[in-house]
């Protein structure tokens, strides 16, 4: 029985699967009730309970005929190494609170010792007086059977209840067995011990016995010598050698014993040397490249602004690193919304420019930079306020963040009498530097659900006292000044308006539209500020490097913005378009906009400056647009963060073009909060930035070469199983992915959830940092269906507990859950950290499709043994599993 070809010559394993499925329908016909719960008109009627004890070939038929019939399911057998096949038909598998391994010789249980033996008594007493049918199968070749079930727990069983004792033959593993008779208890418990439980199938059992049989006889004849109507006995057969006892009137029994197999040569075990020296190393390059960039900035600084301004830079962007790091992933969403909300401060740009335009046609670029800008701060906030309150829960304290608008309104009023009065004009540096610390509070309060609404609070009342400040500074008369407040009013109807229609699944591309935004304003107050110069050929090296800067990054945040959003939104197909030119064309592309800006940086006349900036317009707009078109969607949550950095950086150049501190301060800090989360995504996919930006695919841990082929069969199962396999578990991990955000399937789910959270399951979620198609878009979408956020986890957190889960249930997640990652060194995903899913006893995956994910690496967890699919629309599958497990609950 140890060769798996010899199992086909095994009549015992044969006979003992009928016996197995036979005690079912006996135990059937002797329950007074369904096997299956039912839900009638007159009531509900539960489903049966069976015990089977003993996991062999006969308890293995009985627990999966009883689980096609509809009973919940438990199992107990004194070898733990079954546990895995009892679970992967369904049921439960009983473990006794003693440690002792009952595995034996040939797959067979061994005795047990005294201690053992009482405490599996304590349990099965307790399983006895719980469930309705009992089936023992628990026999030891050669010796008595051993004793499982006593008169004693027999007598606390239910009256209707029964059992089966497939060991009555040889003695029987329940106490009030009598053998091949049919006994009933003063309880009224049924009890069988029928020996011929095989012969009560008999076309069945004759039919296995001689295929048995005739395989035995095929084996040692065509099959070994591949000769027709030759009976040849192959001695070098292990299976055929074992079984042959004489040969010719000579006696072969027993079989030589196989020779010992070859010693393997130890290998030479190489200890790998640690480096300690290393990281010391590279850590004092960092220090002396930071030390030369900074020395070498103060080398090149034309006058003590340049130099003040760049310790604004570098300190914001040092306080931006720290600020963004700890936020927690939960709250990535809001953070992204709000750092595009504070990055509409472009709007200052445009300020300053209507305040000193010269020209109808800087005029208008200023007006559409604060229009546009204006646009994107109050629909950032309006959408920030939106996904925060998401997270909001009904028995949460009340809270009173509007009384902050006191002090706001405070600050303003003092600072607008202050600027008025002409005796402070140092007021409007300071209200400059409050706006700044307000904007950093903004981010830094996202680092707890407790916080998050007071840092949206103060980034409200940052870029307020901001745009205030700017118009204090700027003084305008009071037609400019009637202009930007129209200007400003209509953009923020425009974002009101938008920012109210948002749905949560339609977060990813409007944050990239609004992205797409701030690249325009950027770019168009850096063009209207060259132009509107009264001589652009005496213009300083620095002002001219912010101007084309500012121009190039705003163009690629805003073509590239466009192209993500056509892709998050459908209107562009997700797959990259993989030109065979794509990298001669990007370097084509850079080296035109880096040969229009060396123009510009020449000082030439106003004319001559113009056309070369708006060379660089149009060639790094084509860049950004080129770049994103080849990035695949799977890389978007990336794309996202480095849009949202990009931005960040355009607002920084504006703010060395103009001299305005906090247009610094605030971009460096968007500029820093983009990186750090670009960097978050980027290990939490294993990728490299460059690899990402230049739309290649592959972790930095692929093999390169020919990726594994993943071989077998999904299967399939259906909602009622999965009905039944979720309230028969004690816990539950369920992964979400993109297809949950795509289906709106989060309120049933929640509905689902709740239900098993009431029958007492232990269920959770488990969010990858780059679920969905932005950082913690999933987070959001639970929060907005009511899910409770202390039970939804992230991956460092939850990876562990999958070996100790009962279900892990997949919903329209894939490369997330791809164990190729693991396995696959030569994957393109190899390395990319994963929600280990398939460690769970059991798996279910719910999809429309079998189809490969955005990474388009096959996923081998759909193949698995413990791994079951569930095809269909996530919304309309979540209904369905509510509503059943509802019925069963």
């Amino acid at each position: 029985r140890t060769l798996s070809r010899g199992q086909t010559y095994d009549a015992l394993s044969s006979q003992a699967n009928i016996t197995g499925y036979r005690a079912v329908v006996e135990a059937g016909n002797e329950f007074g009730r369904f096997f299956a719960g039912q839900m009638t008109a007159a009531g509900k009627v539960p489903p049966a309970k069976v015990l089977v004890v003993g996991t062999g070939v006969a308890g293995l038929a009985a627990i999966q005929t009883a689980k096609n019939m509809g009973a919940i399911v438990r199992a107990f057998d004194v070898r733990p190494v079954t546990k895995e096949q009892v679970e992967a038909m369904g049921g439960q598998f009983l473990e006794v609170d003693y440690e002792e391994d009952g595995s034996g010789a040939g797959g067979y249980a061994k005795e047990m010792s005294k201690e053992w033996h009482a405490a599996a008594a304590e349990m099965l007493a307790k399983q006895c007086a719980e469930v309705d049918i009992v089936i023992t199968t628990a026999a030891i070749p050669g010796r008595k059977a051993p004793l499982m079930i006593t008169k004693e727990m027999v007598a606390g069983m239910k009256s209707g209840s029964v059992t089966v004792d497939l060991a009555a033959e040889s003695g029987g593993n329940i106490g009030t067995t009598v053998k091949d008779e049919k006994f009933v208890t003063d309880n009224g418990v049924t009890c069988l011990g029928y020996t011929d439980l095989a012969s009560r199938l008999p076309t069945t059992s004759s039919s296995l016995y001689s295929n048995n049989i005739s395989k035995f006889l095929l084996s040692m004849g065509p099959q070994t010598t591949k000769t027709k109507e030759y009976m040849y006995i192959d001695h070098d057969d292990d299976a055929v050698r074992g079984m042959l006892a004489s040969e010719k009137g000579a006696l072969m029994w027993p079989a030589p014993l196989p020779p010992p197999p070859a010693k393997k040569e130890a290998k030479e075990i190489v200890v790998e040397e640690i480096d300690y020296k290393a990281p010391y190393v590279l850590g004092a390059k960092q220090a002396g490249y930071l030390s030369a960039g900074c020395l070498g900035m103060g080398c090149i600084s034309p006058d003590p602004a340049f130099s003040a301004m760049f310790t604004t830079f570098a300190l914001s962007n040092i306080i931006g690193v720290q600020v963004v790091m700890g936020v927690t992933h939960a709250l990535h969403s809001p953070l992204m919304a709000v750092t595009n909300a504070i990055s509409g401060t472009t709007a200052l740009g445009g300020m300053h420019l209507l305040a000193h335009s010269n020209s109808a046609g800087v005029t208008t670029l200023a007006a559409l930079a604060t229009t546009l800008s204006t646009v994107n701060i109050v629909g950032g906030f309006i959408v920030t306020k939106k996904m925060l309150d998401m997270f909001k829960r009904p028995d949460d304290p009340p809270e009173y963040y509007h009384l902050y608008g006191i002090p706001a309104a405070g600050s303003l009023a003092f600072y607008g009498a202050g600027s008025m009065s002409g005796h402070v004009p140092e007021i409007d540096s300071a209200a400059a530097t409050l706006s700044g610390l307000l904007c950093i509070g903004g981010i830094a309060g996202l680092s707890s659900q407790s916080t998050a609404r007071l840092g949206a609070a103060s980034g409200q009342a940052g870029v307020a006292l901001g745009v205030v400040s700017t118009l204090g500074h700027l003084h305008p008369d009071m037609a400019t000044t009637a202009q930007i407040g129209g200007l400003m009013a209509a953009g923020g109807v425009a974002g009101k308006y938008i920012g109210d229609r948002v749905e949560p699944t339609s977060l990813p591309q409007t944050v990239a539209a609004f992205h797409s935004l701030v690249g325009i304003a950027a770019s168009a107050a850096a063009v209207g500020d060259y132009a509107n110069a009264e001589s652009a050929a005496d213009l300083d090296k620095v002002h001219l490097a912010s101007v084309y800067l500012a121009t190039i990054i705003g163009s690629v945040t805003c073509t590239g913005s466009l192209v993500a959003f056509g892709k998050l939104d459908g209107r562009m197909a997700s797959t990259p378009m993989a030109h065979p030119a794509r990298d001669q064309i990007n370097m084509g592309l850079g080296a035109a906009t880096l040969g229009a800006g060396a123009v510009v940086m020449g000082g030439p006349e106003v004319g001559t400056g113009l056309a070369a900036l708006g060379g660089a317009l149009g060639t790094s707009g084509a860049l950004g647009w080129h770049m994103t078109a080849s990035i695949g969607g799977a890389d978007m949550p990336v794309v996202i963060t480095v849009l949202n950095s990009y931005s960040g950086w355009a607002l920084c150049a504006e703010g060395f073009m103009l001299d305005m501190p906090i247009m610094t301060t605030v971009g460096a800090l968007i500029g820093c909060s983009g990186a750090a989360l670009t960097k978050i995504m980027c290990d939490a996919m294993n990728r490299d930035i460059l690899s990402v930006i230049l739309g290649g695919y592959g972790t930095k841990a692929s093999g390169g070469g020919e990726a594994m082929k993943f071989e077998g069969e999904a299967t399939q199962t259906t909602v009622d199983e999965t009905c039944k396999l979720l309230m028969e578990s004690s816990s539950v991990i369920i992964v979400p992915g993109y297809g949950l955000a795509v289906a709106k399937g989060q309120y049933p789910l929640k509905e689902m959830v709740e239900v098993l959270r009431a029958a007492g399951k232990k269920v959770r979620f488990g969010i990858h940092p780059v679920a969905g198609r932005m950082p913690g878009q999933l987070n959001v979408l639970l929060a907005e269906a009511g899910v409770p956020y202390d039970i939804v986890e992230e991956l460092e957190e939850i990876n562990d507990d999958f070996d100790s889960t009962d279900v892990a249930l997949v919903i329209g997640a894939n490369d997330t859950v791809n164990s190729a990652a693991e396995d696959d060194p030569n994957s393109e995903i190899a390395g990319m950290p994963v929600m280990r899913v398939w460690k769970a006893n059991q798996v279910i995956v719910m999809k429309r499709s079998l189809a490969a994910g955005y990474a388009g690496v096959d996923n081998p967890v759909f193949l698995k043994d413990n791994t079951d699919m569930l095809l269909g629309d996530a919304k309309e599958t979540c209904e369905k599993l509510a509503a059943g497990c509802k019925a069963l609950a």
